[in-house]
């Protein structure tokens, strides 16, 4: 049997976080002494350390915050073998999302280090969008945030060429590594700069310039996404000892 404070120090939170999760059903229902003090069990402490470690991840965007909370909720209510196959689901899940960061960088890489298309084919913003499968509006934001410069043809419409089209597609795939538009733009402006040769893709996306004041977790992604899927090898163990599969 612990006391609030006894285990919140077993799993290194603070009390009002224990408190909290039993308001959010995060944990079983806590009886009460007779002196009105809560009085927690080895259950209680096994479902905060299932919590602790779903929460260790600080990625917040997409689907990854919610797949770690439903494993949590599910633990809270006892449900471990719900818990197991949300845990199975959510390392997938972020295993996906590591490969496509991974992917994000081998892209522009390719890109910085391509040759420019001799296609003379060109695009309205509609027909680009269509191509790549996006919103006008999505492009016409990236292009109001600096990410592209498209030309124009006499009569003012723009004209999307194929060297256009692909450098949107690298674009569009670091946005869905879900990397920010401020780190995309600082690769792009890199790429104009200096040799292909002379830029360590993932580190520029990785590593802001110094005036800049804010980190952003989409700019260490791939880094946050290694330490999310060892927490999620971990909730994986402690719910498979707790069923006797291991």
């Amino acid at each position: 049997m612990y006391k609030t404070k006894e285990i919140a120090a077993l799993v290194g939170v603070h009390p009002n976080t224990v408190r909290i999760y039993e308001d959010w059903n995060y944990i079983s229902s806590v009886p009460r002494g007779e002196n009105g003090y809560r009085i927690y069990s080895d259950l209680h402490l096994f479902q905060l350390k299932v919590a602790r470690v779903a929460f260790r991840c600080e990625i917040v965007q997409g689907l990854i915050r919610a797949k770690a909370r439903a494993i949590v909720e599910a633990s809270g209510k006892e449900d471990f073998a719900q818990a197991l196959e949300y845990a199975q689901a959510y390392l997938s899940h972020l295993e996906k999302e590591y490969y496509q960061a991974l992917e994000a960088i081998e892209l522009s890489e390719q890109w910085m280090c391509g040759l420019e298309s001799a296609s003379i084919q060109t695009y309205t913003r509609k027909e680009a969008a269509q191509v790549l499968d996006l919103t006008s509006e999505v492009i016409r934001n990236w292009e109001r945030n600096g990410l592209l410069t498209v030309p124009r043809l006499s009569n003012g419409s723009r004209s999307y060429t194929e060297n256009e089209i692909k450098r949107l597609k690298i674009i569009r795939t670091l946005r869905a590594a879900h990397y920010s538009m401020s780190a995309i733009l600082r690769l792009m402006n890199k790429a104009e700069m200096m040799r292909a040769t002379d830029i360590n893709i993932k580190k520029v996306l990785e590593t802001p310039e110094d005036h800049e004041d804010i980190i952003s977790v989409t700019d260490r992604l791939t880094i946050s996404l290694e330490q999310a899927i060892e927490s999620a090898k971990e909730l994986l163990l402690l719910l498979r000892v707790k069923l006797n599969l291991e």
